[in-house]
Formats: C-alpha cells, structure tokens, sequence
C-alpha cells in the first residue's frame, strides 16, 4: 500500500526521530511510506494534489492538529499518532479543538504513547474513545571528577531550558567539578537570545547546538544524569534513551514525565530547581542510587518500550486503512 505520511520534520527533534522509525516499520511490513513535513503544506488542497501525484491509497499523520487537520475530506482512510502538543497545549485552544475533534471523527484510529495521554485525549473528545490505542515509543540504540548534568531539549518555552539554571549556577559555585550543558536546535530565533544571554551569564552552565543522533548518544553515555525540565511533554525520547543507555534520569513532576519515570525507581523526579539541587546532590553522593535506578530504567524500557512491540502495532494498524472506507 502507498502511504502518505505528514509529521513535522525539523532535524534531530523528537518529532523527527519518531517519524523515521515508524516509517521503517510500516516499510519493512512492504508499504511504501512517502513521508512530507506538514509544515510544507497549507491548506487540504495541497495536500490532495500530493496524493494524486503520488497515487497514494491511504495516510498518516504525527500530530492531530498539525498533520491531521491536512488530511480531512480526502476519501482515502487515515491515521493519528498524537504529540505531546495535541492534549496538553493544542486541545486547550478552542479553534484547534474544533478542528482535532472533526480530524478524529474521520481517522480509523489514533495512537497515544500512554494510558495517561489516552485518558486526557478520550477526556476532551469523548466520540473517539473505542479508536485510541496506546503505544508506547521504543528505543533501539544499537569525565572521571566531573558531573555533567545534560538537558536535551529544542530552545523554545514549552522545553524551558532556563528553569534550572539560577539554582545550578549557584551550586557549582559550591561544588565546581559539577555543570549542566544544555544541547539542541535553536527552534524559536527570539528564546535563543535569551538562553544564549543568560547562559553566558551562569557560572557552571554551557550551551551547545543540534548534534546528529548517534553523536548525541555519546555525550549521553559520558554524562552523568539527563535532565528534563519541560513543561509539558508527551513521551520524551530523551528520558527513554537515557535509561537504555544506563544512565540516571532527573526530570520535572509533569504527567508526562511522570507516566515514565517512577520516582527513587527508574529516575528522580523534581518539582523545583531547589528539589533538583537536593536530588542531584543525593544521586552525586549515593552510588547505590545511581545504580538501582539505573538497572530499573533499563529494565523498564526493555519491558514497555520494546521495538518489536511497537512495529507490530502500527503495521497492525496500517491494515485497518486497507480495502474499503467503510469500518
């Protein structure tokens, strides 16, 4: 089957990485998965002129409201893998929530990557309950007197890279041989100056651009914990990495961290910068800690992040676009 696939691509973002997998699993099934940035697109009609061109029989989009609000009154059946974006900022605008509820109303089925995002999706938009699956993200990864906390994370509001630096700034002034790098996309122009402005100001406090995948996996793998202290996410590929790659998770006490990190037994979860410092303190001086955490992160992502798993849902899914329009 020829699919049109609608995600927002920016390099090296989440979004981005979830894409190209579900992509290599939906062609290792032999479909043939023609993958565009929504953000290339205006309006509906450009998109029916794609799936002409490229005789597509079906569609899915990463995003209700960016990807799948493209996909409405084509006659070719679709599907929806939620962002993190759709439930806790986009279903809050009244317009957008219109507009995803009519997008959910045509697709065949819809993807959460937790029980939790399921339950906030089936809250706002009650008609689509019998057609939201849960499927978590999989993770497939094939400096000895320094502690390098690294937050990974896009430089724009929603990721709020500047939540932590004051109070880590003031603890490397008490304990020089620990820092926080803070590694992504320059994503919003205006933000940018303003992380770049007040990390030149923060001692102990380093800033670094985008970095292709497998080099950022070895800056994981050489630092000491990762951090993530967003205010919202849906499932961080962050976090997930860095459990399978045996290293310590410090995130905020967001629902969306808080649906994969359990608190003291796959990471520590912090709801102020003085908690982080009191947390990361305790994780510096506790090897045991580190060590717990970091066997049950890893054991956690083996058991409900398995990459087998996921494949076989979607191609699972990907067959209820077959044949007919009708359910």
């Amino acid at each position: 089957m020829r699919l049109l696939f609608l995600a927002v691509l920016r390099p090296h973002t989440g979004n981005a990485v979830t894409a190209q997998r579900v992509r290599a699993h939906l062609e290792a099934a032999g479909h043939v998965c023609i993958l565009k940035d929504a953000f290339d697109f205006e309006s509906p009609s450009e998109i029916a002129n794609l799936i002409l061109a490229e005789n597509c029989e079906a569609a899915l989009a990463l995003h209700l409201y960016r990807g799948g609000r493209l996909l409405q009154g084509h006659r070719i059946p679709f599907g929806i893998i939620f962002g993190g974006t759709d439930v806790n900022e986009d279903a809050n605008q009244g317009e957008k929530n219109i507009v995803m509820g009519r997008v959910l109303e045509e697709a065949r089925f819809a993807v959460a990557f937790t029980e939790s995002m399921k339950e906030m999706a089936q809250a706002q938009w009650p008609h689509a309950k019998g057609k939201i699956y849960v499927q978590s993200q999989e993770i497939n990864q094939s400096a000895d007197n320094l502690h390098i906390f690294l937050l990974i994370c896009g430089l724009r509001q929603v990721k709020d890279p500047l939540y932590l630096v004051d109070a880590f700034s003031e603890w490397h002034q008490e304990e020089p041989s620990v820092y926080l790098v803070i590694a992504g996309p320059e994503v919003d122009p205006v933000f940018t100056r303003e992380v770049k402005a007040k990390v030149r100001r923060a001692a102990g406090v380093r800033l670094i651009g985008e970095m292709p995948q497998e080099d950022l996996h070895a800056v994981v793998k050489n630092c000491f914990a990762v951090v993530n202290s967003s205010v919202s996410e849906g499932m961080s590929a962050a976090i997930l990495e860095a459990m399978d790659l045996e290293v310590p998770v410090l995130a905020r006490n967001i629902p969306g961290n808080a649906a994969v990190v359990k608190h003291e037994v796959t990471g520590l979860l912090f709801s102020s910068p003085q908690e982080f410092v009191h947390l990361a303190k305790r994780l510096v001086s506790d090897p045991a800690l580190e060590k717990e955490i970091v066997g049950n992160g890893r054991e956690y992502v083996r058991m409900y992040h398995s990459w087998q798993v996921e494949r076989d849902t979607y191609q699972q899914l990907i067959s209820k676009l077959e044949g007919s329009t009708e359910d």
